[in-house]
This record gives C-alpha cells, sequence and structure tokens, in this order.
C-alpha cells in the first residue's frame, strides 16, 4: 500500500506529531505549516505566502510548488517593475511606498514577480494627491530572486492539460500528491473545513499573510466542493478524514453531507490510524 498524507493547518492537529507519520508514506503540507516542521513537499497558492516561504531560504532545501510561479529572466526586472518609468519616478515611488518585498538579489538569473508595478503606484499618486497613502498602502509587489538551489516549481507543473484549476490550497495539494505518488489511501489532516468556534480555525491565523485571530470563520463551501472534485476523479483511491474526535460533537468532527454518495471517502480518528501503532 502506498500512503500519503495531506497535512493542513486546522486547530484539529494541534499538538499531534507529525514526525511518526514519516516511516509510512510521502507527507505534503500547506503554506505556513513550514515554520514548524519540513513535509516532503509543501504547496501555496497565494502571493503573500508563497513569496514568504522563498524569501525564507526553504526553497533552496525544501520541494515547493507555488501559484502563477512563472520565471521571469533577471534582464527583464526594470522592464516588468519599473514598467517605463524615469529613474527620478522610480525614486519617488521608492521614497513614498512601502509595499515592496523582496528578497536579496545575490548572483540571480531569474525572479518571479506578482502584484502591482510601480507604474500602477504612480497612477493612484497622481489621481488622488490627497489621499493616495492609503491606497498605496494597500498595494504590494512581491518579488523573488531564484536561488542557484532552486527547488520551487508551479502548480500547473502536474496538470495534464496545464492549466491550474484555482483551487484553495487544500485540495491543490492533495491533487499534487496523487499525481505526484500514484497512492493506494490519501489521509487528510487537520483539514477541518469548518470551525469548533465562533472564530476563524487555523493555526497560523494571526501571523503574517494570516488574517487576524478573531476573524470570522472561512466558509466551507468552496473547500467542500474541490475534494469532493477530488475523490470523484480518481475513484480507484481511499481518501480518509482524519477528525481529533469523530463523533459528531461539533462541526469539525462530523461527516460532511455532501460527501454522504462517495464511496471513496471515510471517516476516521487518529486511534484508528492502526499502522502507527504496528497493527
Amino acid at each position: 500500500m502506498n500512503k500519503v498524507f495531506c497535512i493542513g493547518n486546522g486547530e484539529s492537529r494541534k499538538g499531534f506529531n507529525l514526525e511518526i507519520l514519516r516511516p509510512h508514506g510521502k507527507i505534503y503540507g500547506c503554506n505556513a505549516l513550514y515554520i514548524d516542521f519540513t513535509p516532503d513537499v509543501l504547496t501555496a497558492v497565494d502571493q503573500g505566502i508563497c513569496h514568504e516561504i522563498y524569501h525564507s531560504g526553504y526553497a533552496e532545501k525544501n520541494k515547493v510548488y507555488f501559484r502563477n510561479w512563472t520565471k521571469l529572466p533577471a534582464n527583464h526586472y526594470e522592464m516588468v517593475l519599473y514598467a517605463g518609468l524615469t529613474k527620478g519616478e522610480v525614486e519617488n515611488v521608492k521614497s513614498e511606498w512601502d509595499g515592496l518585498y523582496e528578497n536579496e538579489r545575490g548572483n540571480a538569473k531569474e525572479f518571479v514577480m506578482h502584484g502591482s508595478n510601480m507604474a500602477g503606484i504612480v497612477n493612484i499618486i497622481r489621481k488622488d494627491k490627497s489621499k493616495y497613502k492609503e491606497r498605496i498602502n494597500k498595494s504590494y509587489a512581491y518579488i523573488s530572486w531564484i536561488s542557484e538551489n532552486d527547488k520551487s516549481n508551479c502548480i500547473t507543473d502536474v496538470y495534464d492539460d496545464g492549466r491550474d484549476r484555482g483551487w484553495a490550497c487544500g485540495a491543490t495539494t492533495g491533487y499534487i500528491a496523487v499525481k505526484n505518488e500514484n497512492p493506494t489511501d490519501v489521509y487528510l489532516i487537520g483539514h477541518d473545513l469548518y470551525s469548533h468556534t465562533t472564530k476563524v480555525n487555523n493555526l497560523y491565523k494571526g501571523t503574517k499573510n494570516y488574517v487576524t485571530t478573531d476573524h470570522h470563520p472561512t466558509p466551507a463551501l468552496n473547500w467542500i466542493q474541490q475534494w469532493s472534485d477530488l475523490f470523484k476523479e480518481f475513484p480507484n483511491i481511499n481518501f480518509y478524514k482524519v477528525n481529533r474526535y469523530n463523533d459528531g460533537r461539533d462541526d469539525v468532527s462530523r461527516e460532511i453531507p455532501e460527501w454522504k454518495d462517495i464511496k471513496n471517502i471515510k471517516y476516521i480518528d487518529y486511534s484508528t490510524l492502526d499502522f502507527l501503532s504496528g497493527k
């Protein structure tokens, strides 16, 4: 049997030792998991967290997949970022705008950019001279200079048609894991979908590139549909949603009604991960 573990960042996995999974299969993780744990493969889909991960140096040693991760030649840098501005205009933007996040260039021959270019910032300043500060402070540009030891990949590298489905990070990670590993069994750990409180359910809430701790729960509808599509696309793979408690005590610990007719999704809890105890 070929097992894969897809790790989400729901609070149900708090305190669970992910290291004990390593001897039993490949581990695929999402977003800020890299802060506390190194999976075999890490995936991120939002621009801010993609560049945060890259700027940390994580992708120099560990395999990652990012959304829209198109590497451009270094000699395109000024054209893409400055977009035809004069040297004086560039300096003016730099003095007014602190939304540029960029790692050290070093000897990099490629870079990836997302967000606003400086010409867009200039246009905001010109059109809204009285309140432009508030507007430009909501605009960001992320640039990652690609290191010589780069292990980053674009999500579309694994799609047969080269087209990103636009899924959230959880189901995207599941798809990449399935395509890369051809597993017989996939375990969803920490993919809570719902919250058991009135606040967002995420271990990294309140940190950089995440919502605040008092943010309302993220609606689960899209996550549920995306995982459903994945289950149906690979009917010969057994998927297991691993709940801390599997007794229906709250929305996190119950079965998902939208999945009731899908034959290859099952529900277990940590106590029934029998292979961890050698059973």
